[in-house]
């Protein structure tokens, strides 16, 4: 009982902290470009002007627009082919969509800025980040764990594996011509996350946390009492599209300047403060399964402590060769270590309750993005670029419910203007597969290889006036 609101602790914990990993993201809590012009160019957009999008990167470029109020409206669609296998058996499980819980995702792209003067000021609506899987109740994930031995070795529970976290950003921001060159800006960003997860752990699992006092709490000596006990399920979900099982509010905010170094060469730096969010709570069920007794659900409060986004640090640089062609460079650094040392869940009912702390140690990370813009002709604009990251996470921190942290993008994306005034843009970026091994007792029962590739799509309405 309590091992499973353990393991639904520790799963969560891992999850967003690889999520970030994505459903949305190479950055980790991030999309790789916010937007379809900064999508269609690699995520580059500390330097260059992207639209109303530039409030999420560098807030002081929203003042390169030359419009006097701008619109967008769109949304991102992203589809994932992610697959784990059991190297313990050679039995592998590839995710699908079963219901509104997981994906394909359909994600915000909403903002409006407008100019008074020598400022610029907007408010926007945007997914950050995103990750889901659905393996379903029949795979060896559902297969309790006799003794021990790992997965598959236990009885069928028809149990749910599955994940979906959600990050949805609201940026109010404002920036200021300090004279010809230099633009400064900042942004004060509301956080909302919301999680969803059902998760069966083994007592392999269960046994290595209890054993190096990774779990405390009065539930904790309960499930040895089991006459055979084959693990703990934990379900904190609510088949929604966006509402979830677990939720929570928050609050981030970044700072940015722009500096013209000559009339065709930019240099952007931003700063994403790390966010300072509530717990995640909701109402979850831990199920303790035995091969003699069946299925054994207990209700009561989960928590998710201390689930913040991590510091973020971009700079860019950006050329016009031509009037045409605009090539864009940024690299950024993104501060895990200090953000995600330890994975802090809590679950309490009427029966007893359970802290759980699982370490993470999360490594800070390194970002690399090149985009380019070609003008083809007055109406039509062609975009291009590849993003590339390293690797924040450990194989022993993934779960099985969570995919390999996707490392290396490519994209194209286009722009098309019906008027001065009216413009559609639309992108698109591949994630290369990446896979993950993880032989860890602590997060998975038997030694698990995770892979992931996606396809997002995203397009926006653009109007100025």
């Amino acid at each position: 009982m309590v091992s499973a609101k353990m393991m639904r602790k520790i799963t969560v914990g891992s999850i967003l902290s690889c999520l970030s990993c994505y459903a949305l993201a190479t950055d980790g809590l991030f999309l790789e470009g916010f937007g379809p012009i900064s999508r269609g160019m690699g995520g580059t957009a500390v330097s260059n002007y992207v639209g109303p999008a530039s409030m999420m990167v560098n807030p002081a470029t929203m003042g390169l627009s030359d419009a006097t109020d701008e619109v967008l409206l769109g949304f991102d669609l992203i589809t994932t082919d992610i697959s784990a296998s059991n190297l313990a058996t050679d039995e592998k499980v590839s995710s699908s969509t079963h219901s509104q819980n997981r994906g394909p995702y359909v994600a915000p792209q909403l903002a409006f800025t407008h100019k008074i003067s020598n400022w610029t000021i907007g408010a926007g609506m945007f997914a950050q980040a995103g990750v889901g899987v659905e393996y379903g109740r029949s795979s060896f994930l559902s297969r309790g764990d006799v003794g021990g031995k790992g997965y598959a070795t236990g009885a069928e529970t028809g149990l749910e594996n599955s994940s979906r976290l959600f990050i949805l950003d609201v940026p109010f921001a404002v920036s200021f011509q300090v004279n010809d060159r230099l633009a400064v800006g900042g942004s004060l960003d509301a956080k909302w996350t919301g999680l969803n997860l059902d998760y069966l752990l083994g007592m392999n699992q269960l046994g290595s946390l209890a054993k190096n006092g990774r779990a405390s709490g009065s539930l904790l000596g309960l499930i040895g009492t089991l006459p055979d006990p084959q693990g703990v399920h934990l379900s904190v979900s609510k088949n929604k599209a966006i509402a979830s099982g677990a939720d929570g509010w928050g609050i981030s905010g970044k700072l940015g300047l722009l500096y013209k170094v000559t009339p065709i060469t930019n240099f952007g730096a931003s700063y994403m403060f790390k966010s300072h969010m509530n717990d995640l709570e909701g109402r979850g069920t831990v199920t303790a399964v035995d091969g003699i007794i069946g299925n054994v659900p207990i209700e009561g409060d989960v928590r998710f402590l201390n689930f913040n986004s991590p510091a973020k640090l971009d700079l860019g640089l950006s050329h016009q060769f031509t009037d045409k062609f605009l090539v864009a460079f940024d690299v950024s650094r993104v501060f895990w270590k200090d953000a995600l040392k330890d994975i802090k869940v809590g679950f309490s009912s009427d029966v007893g309750g359970v802290d759980l702390k699982l370490p993470q140690n999360a490594k800070d990370q390194t970002i690399v993005a090149i985009g380019t813009s070609y003008a083809a002709t007055q109406n039509l604009t062609l975009r291009a670029g590849y993003r590339q990251a390293t690797q924040p996470f450990n194989d022993e921190g993934l779960l099985a419910l969570i995919p390999a942290v996707l490392q290396k993008h490519a994209s194209l994306g286009f722009s098309y203007n019906f008027s001065q005034s009216s413009r559609f843009d639309a992108a698109y970026s591949h994630a290369f597969e990446s896979s993950m091994t993880n032989r860890s007792a602590y997060n998975t029962s038997s030694p698990v290889r995770s892979s992931m590739a996606q396809d997002n799509f995203v397009i926006g309405y653009n109007y100025s006036f």
